[in-house]
């Protein structure tokens, strides 16, 4: 017997024909096989209302359901005992027992095991995604119930049959009293049974998961299952005295969601005020990205989803909110990667009256106490490095670029000292960039004549040395007359800038670190800085080589700001598709006057990625976008997806 779903729904092989005749059978046995609902007790007082098996496997709340000071120290002694793997007598289990045999529960939950039948009374443990609680059941006491009548139904024997025909993974509920078994565990002695659902297909491995990164993240749900089904689920150990758990799926998100809160909260403690702006805007406004467009049939206008609340948030500051923020999803349609994905969350706030350099203080503060209320201490663990957000270095570009020229793996081959005094002449910053390039060039050519020229020929040949002519070489070019630069990096002293910064120091900004004094050109809605009209009141956090905050001095002046705009409205007809767009009605806000302020946006999902040591920006976005499931026909076609995906993950 088969199920009437698709095969690439649910395969047709003898595991899923066997589920498919137990749920035919249990149907017969007990009416609807869907019920509408399940009532659990409420003995724990929970804040769920109702007894989960998380609060029943919790040995303080058992102790507090019964109540009694004497049940408290024997339950405790019992628990100590078990923990160090003895086995309690029938006199310590007899007047626990007893207590607990007053206490009638109702708790359901998940299959977390195949049931283990000996002879007339079997054991299976259920789970609610975090904890198990085993269930014991008899076979001439467990009665079922019928989901129609919602009586017990009255065949003889008819629990014992319902237990026959259940399989690993469905959900049941049940009723009986609490007892502690002579191993020592928490039990429920069932007296009725009751069918909640069916799990027409096998449940993952249970002591290795999902091992392929690509059916992890595009079926979130089996990923769920499958890490609070692994045996040492959050308990698995690394080398080193120092080590610390590794994560499950779940409580990978569960963290994300613990980060989330903190930070509201901390907003909320600073008088802070949460708003909601539009996800669909006439115009992609608020950050230098691609958008993606949709179409609003019955206005007849094209739409774009939000790419940042920036501009409503601002907006908000005219209107005479002083501190707002929004956690908000943004779109930008951008390569997909282990740092990015299509779909993102961000925070953003903006507070009146305050600078860049306030806005700052103000970040390092929040994200300590974050990190601290998630993870407990401030020194994260990932990918091999101990994160230390107890300090926060700041650098400007310029101090990064010349700092680090001398540890990135090419440049450091580059016969050059920087001189960062030179790095506001064009010239000198163009002859860098031209090194660069021809390094990298180089490199390749090298790389090429090892692995295949005859070594013989050049006994006394280096990697060092192919590179002692770079920075003479660049330098010559760039004075050259007849010199037209050729990349857009090369064009100003900005793209420069910007490019050297990326290449150079970005990778290697291990610790939290802040980058100050970002070129004017490149961000066309902060303040130039007073001391230098050329720098923008800016900075971006960077932490293990990634950018997890930008924030600066908020342009309020609305000349300025119109001027900027046009200025990046010559980027998009030069081809630059990320180069914001006019935005008028913005320009007007501002014509009413906006105060001093300073804002920021945060990313979550990056701020996540450190919190829980993930690689990938997909393993901690519950459904994050990937590329149609791929089909029989393409398998050789999508190779390349597997082993981009498995990298990344």
């Amino acid at each position: 017997m088969t199920t009437t779903l698709p095969e690439d729904i649910i395969p047709d092989n003898d595991q899923t024909r066997a589920r498919a005749a137990h749920l035919e059978e249990i149907k017969n046995l007990v009416g609807n096989a869907y019920p509408n609902k399940f009532t659990r007790t409420n003995l724990a007082g929970n804040v769920e209302g109702e007894d989960t098996i998380s609060a029943l496997a919790d040995d303080e709340t058992i102790k507090r359901i019964v109540g009694d000071e004497a049940f408290s120290e024997a339950f405790t002694l019992l628990a100590s005992k078990v923990k160090e793997g003895a086995r309690p007598t029938a006199e310590e289990l007899e007047p626990i027992n007893t207590k607990l045999a007053g206490f009638k529960v109702q708790v359901s939950g998940r299959l977390a095991t195949p049931p283990r039948v000996m002879g007339k009374a079997a054991f299976v443990h259920l789970s609610d995604g975090k904890e198990r609680l085993q269930i014991y059941v008899r076979k001439q006491e467990a009665h079922a119930v019928s989901n129609d009548s919602g009586r017990e139904v009255e065949e003889d024997e008819s629990g014992w049959k319902l237990f026959g025909l259940l399989d690993h993974g469905d959900f049941i509920g049940v009723e009986g009293k609490l007892f502690v078994t002579k191993t020592g565990e928490l039990s429920v002695h069932v007296r009725t049974i009751q069918f909640l659902s069916k799990a027409l297909v096998p449940m993952p491995d249970k002591m290795h998961g999902i091992n392929d990164p690509e059916i992890r993240q595009r079926r979130r749900y089996a990923d769920l299952i499958a890490s609070s089904l692994k045996v040492g689920a959050g308990e698995e150990q690394t080398e080193g005295e120092a080590a610390r758990p590794e994560l499950s799926t779940r409580e990978v998100f569960e963290r994300r969601s613990k980060l989330i809160t903190a930070m509201r909260r901390y907003l909320d403690d600073h008088g802070y005020i949460e708003v909601e702006t539009p996800m669909l805007s006439p115009i992609a406004s608020g950050a230098a990205a691609r958008p993606f467009e949709t179409f609003h049939k019955a206005l007849g206008i094209p739409l774009y989803l939000r790419i940042a609340p920036e501009l409503y948030l601002k907006r908000l500051l005219v209107g005479g909110f002083e501190r707002v923020y929004e956690l908000n999803r943004n779109f930008r349609n951008e390569g997909i990667s282990t740092r990015h994905n299509p779909e993102f969350t961000m925070l953003e706030f903006y507070t009146a009256y305050k600078d860049v350099n306030w806005m700052m203080d103000f970040c390092e503060e929040m994200v300590r106490e974050a990190i601290k209320m998630v993870n407990g201490t401030l020194q994260i663990e990932f990918e091999g490095m101990t994160l230390d957000f107890s300090n926060f270095k700041r650098l400007t570009m310029k101090e990064a670029i010349r700092y680090f020229w001398k540890l990135n793996e090419l440049t450091s081959l580059i016969n050059l000292d920087i001189d960062e005094g030179k790095l506001n002449d064009l010239k000198y910053v163009r002859m860098l960039v031209k090194a660069i390039h021809s390094a990298e060039h180089r490199d390749m050519q090298y790389q090429t004549s090892k692995g295949t020229m005859n070594l013989g020929l050049l006994p006394k040949l280096t990697r060092e040395d192919f590179f002692v002519s770079v920075a003479r070489d660049a330098e010559e070019t760039v004075n050259d007359p007849r010199y037209r630069p050729i990349k857009p990096e090369e064009a100003d002293i900005d793209r420069g800038i910007q490019y050297l910064f990326e290449y150079v120091a970005e990778s290697n900004l291990t610790q939290p670190t802040f980058i100050t004094d970002f070129p004017k050109a490149i961000s066309p809605l902060s303040k130039a800085s007073p001391d230098d009209p050329a720098i923008a009141e800016r900075f971006e956090l960077y932490v293990a080589g990634m950018e997890v905050a930008n924030g600066f001095s908020e342009l309020n002046d609305p000349k300025e700001q119109y001027d900027r705009f046009n200025e990046q409205m010559k980027q998009r007809e030069h081809g630059d598709d990320e180069a914001m767009q006019m935005d008028e009605d913005y320009v007007r806000a501002l014509s009413y006057g906006m105060p001093p302020a300073a804002g920021i946006g945060i990313g979550i999902d990056r701020l996540t990625m450190l919190l829980t040591n993930r690689r990938s920006i997909r393993d901690v976005i519950l459904f994050p976008h990937m590329r149609p499931a791929r089909q029989a026909s393409d398998e050789q076609a999508s190779e390349s997806e597997e082993k981009e995906t498995a990298s990344e993950s």
